[in-house]
């Protein structure tokens, strides 16, 4: 059960992978003759009215976003300030596109921000589902629309597919989103899993629909007016290719849907325009809707964040809007997540360079050193963009090593492209994602397993074979410098190449990656048996020890504990962490790796108001505790979550509430 449950876990990730292969699969057979000169000609083709128009839709689709919030925030009950709603919004959508759904997204950002300005952890879990079922609803009008109209339009499907079964899915998005307003207006509320979930009043439901349309229509603007004018393609050819191609890129759970939604675009547009223009437009939209508004919002956020350490400032602030001073010291959530996203980002246009640059050229440089940067071609950077997505992953998990690595990596890489000479605009964005995570050291607190002890076995193993891997792929390099593109995956990829090279750099990569993730990854969770001596240390770190308890778990720096018992396929800890406030965030995280290492879920009876946004960056929901210690039915308005003295169930509701639900008197019974 545990193995079929972490295979499930990982469906997502391979999906993703799969899709990010196809698509540079796709783009080295179809498109292996693209060039970055034509790329550059085609951007340098837009007209710079086109652009305006571009950038002012851009404008417009982050604003259509923040009356998602602003609607949200009315649904959950606790209305905020339209300014307020504007920065939460912008911050949390900006991480959202460029991390894609597989990652924390930007509920991390809406907590941090709303919890400040006095919403419930309930209040904030609507608003983040109101703003995720709005896309939906828009995709679901306009699809449906493309469908009817233009139904072979759309890429992979449009002429494979029958027409009556495109109709068919196209009167199934319209009547999908018709119930939902019909829900609305004679339900008011739907039973999901045993939970009663609200809708918003029809009304507002109906407003809900149309902005989402009005979303989904404007941000395709913002690629269609890029194109050049072209015979055939209308705009609800277009919509019905970007559609498509936004789809697979959320399928795919990479960061932007980097690689596969540009494909489906290629593919898609491929009819009308060339090659060079389609790309051209995707680089500027990319641009305007993705990397601009990440690097404008971290900015703004990480300025936010800076401002709060003052402790004036933060008293002020605190006064204002009724947080607690140890809820506005936490780590910036944001920075972490930003800066998870970027380094992937970066990672990924690293990767794909051998694409579109057939060869770097160095003879601007000197001679004898343009001989050796030449000779490593696109071997270099695609290798170091291998390594920053794997560190991406591991600085999600605070690892402090993966943080001080990254950084390292980002500076060589931007030494190689600055050698380059013609792609200042890489070395511009990995010195920028260098000094966007580089102050924030104190939010990754994790020790590496490569020096959280003695060395043991695997990871001697590991580290061997990632040597080795280097060691090999250094020797494997002038065997395949001569290819136009010698990147590793151009390498595996290559027919002109022996299929024992292939083989080797592919086996090479894979080792060499998988040794660098289990190097990086979070020290292994030792616990202590719930026996006197354990009783005694927790009750010295200030709190009641429970009576009954299977283990205690103790934070990085041993000065927080939290004890647990095993409940069914939960790991449960027993009340938030005791002991020192800077060490209980890490005995929260070291509680769900070691959920992880025995293939259970995380959760946590008896919470507080204080950690409820830690267990929110952990994907667990909060549910209100009744005087009795059960979850308790959410009263309208969310006054009651203000109190510091109440307490909560934090757990996967979807998946473990029905099991624990029958267990939890068992628990509450002990004194």
């Amino acid at each position: 059960m545990n193995v079929l449950r972490k295979a499930v876990r990982l469906l997502p990730a391979l999906l993703g992978l799969a899709l990010f292969c196809g698509a540079i699969y796709v783009v080295q057979k179809e498109f292996r003759h693209l060039k970055i000169s034509d790329i550059k000609l085609a951007m340098a083709a837009i007209p710079p009215m086109s652009l305006a128009i571009s950038g002012v839709f851009a404008i417009l689709a982050y604003g259509v976003l923040t009356f998602y919030d602003r609607l949200g925030t009315i649904y959950a009950g606790n209305k905020v300030s339209y300014l307020r709603v504007c920065f939460a919004s912008f911050c949390a959508y900006a991480l959202s596109h460029n991390l894609g759904f597989a990652a924390v997204s930007g509920a991390a950002v809406r907590y941090r921000l709303y919890a400040h300005w006095g919403l419930s952890p309930l209040q904030i879990g609507k608003v983040v589902a109101f703003c995720s079922l709005t896309f939906v609803l828009g995709a679901g009008v306009l699809g449906g629309i493309v469908l009817f109209t233009e139904p072979t339009a759309l890429p992979f499907i449009g002429q494979s597919v029958p027409i009556w079964v495109l109709y068919s899915v196209g009167a199934l998005m319209w009547a999908t989103v018709f119930s939902y307003v019909m829900l609305a207006k004679f339900m008011g509320s739907i039973t999901v899993r045993g939970h009663v979930v609200e809708l918003p009043h029809w009304r507002m439901a109906l407003i809900q629909v149309a902005l989402a349309t009005v979303d989904v229509a404007v941000t395709a603007a913002i690629m269609h007016a890029l194109l050049p004018p072209t015979p055939g393609l209308t705009y609800l050819k277009f919509l019905g290719v970007y559609l498509a191609s936004y789809t697979a890129g959320l399928a795919a759970n990479v960061p932007g849907g980097l690689g596969v939604f540009d494909t489906a675009m290629l593919l898609g547009l491929s009819p009308y325009l060339t090659p060079p223009q389609i790309l051209g437009a995707v680089v500027v939209f990319r641009l305007y809707y993705y990397i601009i508004p990440l690097f404008l919002a971290g900015g703004l956020f990480t300025a936010n964040e800076i401002l709060l350490r003052g402790k004036g400032v933060l008293a002020k602030f605190a006064k204002i809007t009724g947080a607690s001073s140890l809820a506005m010291a936490s780590e910036p959530d944001f920075a972490v997540a930003a800066g998870t996203s970027v380094v992937a980002l970066c990672g990924a246009i690293l990767l794909s360079i051998g694409v579109l640059e057939a060869r770097p050229d160095f003879s601007w440089i000197d001679p004898d050193f343009a001989d050796v940067a030449e000779t490593a071609g696109q071997f270099i950077p695609s290798l170091i963009g291998a390594a920053l997505v794997v560190l991406s992953l591991k600085m999600a998990q605070r690892v402090k090593l993966a943080w001080g690595a990254t950084i390292v990596m980002l500076l060589v890489a931007a030494f190689y492209t600055t050698l380059e000479g013609e792609q200042s605009w890489i070395t511009l964005v990995l010195l920028a994602a260098a000094l966007l995570i580089a102050p924030f050291q104190s939010a990754f607190y994790r020790s590496a397993k490569l020096f959280s002890g003695p060395m043991d076995a695997t990871t001697a193993l590991a580290l061997l074979g990632l040597t080795g891997c280097v060691i090999a792929l250094a020797a494997f390099e002038p065997h395949v410098n001569w290819l136009e593109n010698d990147s590793w995956w151009g390498v595996i990829l290559s027919p002109d190449v022996p299929n024992s090279l292939r083989a080797s750099v592919a086996a090479c990569v894979i080792i060499g990656g998988a040794a660098l993730g289990r190097l990086f990854r979070p020290g292994y969770v030792e616990t202590r048996a719930w026996d006197q001596d354990a009783r005694a240390r927790f009750a010295a770190l200030g709190a009641l020890p429970p009576v009954e308890a299977d283990g205690v778990v103790f934070g990085e720096a041993g000065r927080a504990a939290i004890a647990y018992r095993h409940v069914g396929g939960v790991l449960l800890g027993l009340g938030d962490p005791v002991g020192a406030p800077s060490d209980r965030t890490s005995a929260i995280w070291r509680l769900r790796d070691l959920a992880g290492q025995e293939g259970l879920d995380p959760a946590v009876w008896g919470a507080g108001p204080m950690m409820l946004r830690i267990y929110a960056n952990l994907g667990l929901s909060a549910l209100k505790l009744d005087e009795n210690g059960m979850p308790a039915a959410e009263v309208e308005g969310g006054d009651h979550d203000a109190s510091p003295h109440a307490r909560y169930l934090v757990c996967k509701a979807g998946r473990d509430l029905n099991m624990l639900l029958p267990m939890l008197p068992k628990i509450i019974e002990q004194p």
